[in-house]
């Protein structure tokens, strides 16, 4: 009959006392933050000796935790941002960008707010700060330029001027739901982003400014472009202006007459098909919720019985 053998343990190893008496002097809020040749410096220069460097970091592996030793934070995902909108002062989102000063290092910050529907941009700033009260302030005047008439939502960035409690307590207030784009996802204010891209763009861009008033008279110039003849093509090549105070309605009828009489007088040109001009727009999103996206793919994909 085989004999059992006992398991033969080293002089030197530590007890299994001494071990969990190790791992909890690691794990103890004084060393938790610190590496094994830390606490064994520390406890040294206090006279203390448990073991060497090499059996806390040998422990550690063992038990599989010879990395980031902390109760480590999780924090909720955030939520995906979903607006819709399918008329004007319905949904507004806001953003600021840098433009560059005469000198290295100096910016001023462009506060734009859009409307997603129309496109048009109901109030700009510049300042050369970023501020919770200036925040506050700019959705305060844009609210008037828009002759009193706030937003059901407004979307913007996790920026510390609009996460604010300042812009958080004027919302609320005044009954406007409050919206941001998940962390480092650009995606989530796409229009704002699309539109300082056009500003950027734009051939006349200077690039640099040579202070804060020339940045004023070139946005203010281009704003006015922007919103009253700018051909956007999200909303069917009419103007942001037309779009948001609805007389795109009108024009987009007359450009249906106009092609109708060109189609009558020469179809040849159009091989018989009569020309449409771009459709005006019906519905805008801001993250399509996943209730439109099951809607809209079950009607471009019936099922057959």
């Amino acid at each position: 009959m085989a004999r059992e053998r006992t398991p033969f343990h080293h002089p030197a190893e530590l007890s299994q006392e001494e071990r969990a008496h190790v791992l909890a002097v690691l794990d103890s809020p004084r060393f938790v933050d610190r590496s094994p040749g830390q606490v064994w410096a520390i406890l040294l220069d206090e006279g203390t000796y448990l073991c060497s460097q090499a059996t806390m970091y040998r422990l550690l592996r063992e038990r599989g935790s010879s990395g980031e030793r902390r109760a480590q934070a999780v924090h909720p995902a955030k939520k995906k941002p979903e607006l819709e909108a399918d008329g004007p002062n319905q949904v507004w989102s806001w953003d600021i960008t840098k433009l560059k000063g005469p000198s290295r290092g100096v910016y001023y910050l462009l506060y734009v707010i859009i409307d997603i529907f129309s496109r048009k941009t109901v109030w700009w700033e510049i300042w050369p700060t970023e501020t919770g009260t200036l925040a506050r302030e700019f959705i305060e005047h844009a609210i008037e330029a828009n002759g009193g008439i706030a937003p059901g939502a407004i979307h913007a960035d996790r920026g510390t001027s609009m996460t604010s409690n300042t812009v958080s307590g004027l919302l609320a207030l005044l009954g406007i739901d409050q919206s941001h784009s998940r962390p480092r996802v650009s995606n989530d204010n796409p229009y704002s982003e699309a539109q300082f891209k056009t500003l950027k763009y734009c051939p006349a861009f200077p690039g640099t400014f040579g202070s804060i008033e020339d940045a004023n008279v070139f946005c203010g110039q281009f704003f006015r472009y922007y919103n009253n003849e700018h051909r956007h093509s999200g909303i069917g090549m009419h103007t942001p202006a037309s779009v948001h105070d609805g007389s795109a309605a009108e024009i987009h009828a007359k450009r249906v007459a106009t092609l109708n009489a060109a189609f009558l007088a020469h179809p040849e040109r159009f091989r018989g098909r009569r020309p449409c001009p771009p459709p005006l727009p019906t519905r805008v999103w801001i993250n399509k919720s996943s209730t439109t996206l099951q809607t809209e793919t079950s009607v471009q994909t019936p099922q057959v019985a």
